[in-house]
């Protein structure tokens, strides 16, 4: 079986790759793990710490080889608003409930969760379905440890939503009640 000890962000690396492994997000965040291939074989990611993988980053085989990471396709809720100021109301309304998001230019991409789309389209937003691959942001508490790719930043820990111990969240929004000591509504 081949081992993987190292890898290359995305655009470092120009030679083809000699396979594919396709990844939901919550699954490209790796340390050590028995990877499935496209091709069906196997190799064994076995890095020195954990680290959050981007669509088309590159695995290092043993023998130099590489096999490019890709984002699996996602059921996902594509979010736009009546112009940049509304959009930006939105994504601060979905950071409130600490839900993941990708932010892009003139769009939220979110997972799709019916109460979250009701609250949106209550808020105005234009809510689509859609599917394709989901990096969501790294939050502010997510900055350390991982790898640097010009721009975007990796976390260096495998909590994609910082932990909610001590205070009682069962994975509800937070509106409507206070959180001690955590600033928000």
């Amino acid at each position: 079986m081949d081992h993987i000890h190292s890898y290359r962000p995305a655009g470092d690396v120009i030679d083809p790759p000699v396979d594919v492994v396709t990844l939901p997000h919550d699954l490209r965040h790796l340390r050590r793990k028995l990877l499935h291939l496209s091709n069906g074989s196997m190799v064994m990611l076995d890095l020195k710490e954990a680290v959050l993988f981007h669509d088309g980053d590159r695995l290092v085989l043993d023998n130099g080889d590489t096999v490019e990471v890709r984002a699996a396709p996602e059921k996902l809720f594509e979010i736009k608003g009546r112009d940049t100021l509304h959009l930006v109301e939105l994504a601060w309304h979905l950071g409130n409930r600490h839900l993941p998001a990708q932010i892009e230019a003139g769009r939220i991409l979110i997972l799709r969760d019916h109460v979250i789309r009701a609250m949106l389209e209550g808020l105005g937003a234009q809510v689509a379905e859609v599917e394709e691959g989901f990096q969501p942001a790294r939050g502010a508490y997510h900055s350390h440890g991982g790898h640097s790719h010009g721009g975007h930043g990796h976390g260096g820990h495998g909590n994609d939503g910082h932990g909610h111990g001590g205070h009682g969240n069962d994975g509800h929004g937070h509106a409507g009640h206070g959180h001690a000591g955590h600033g928000h509504d």
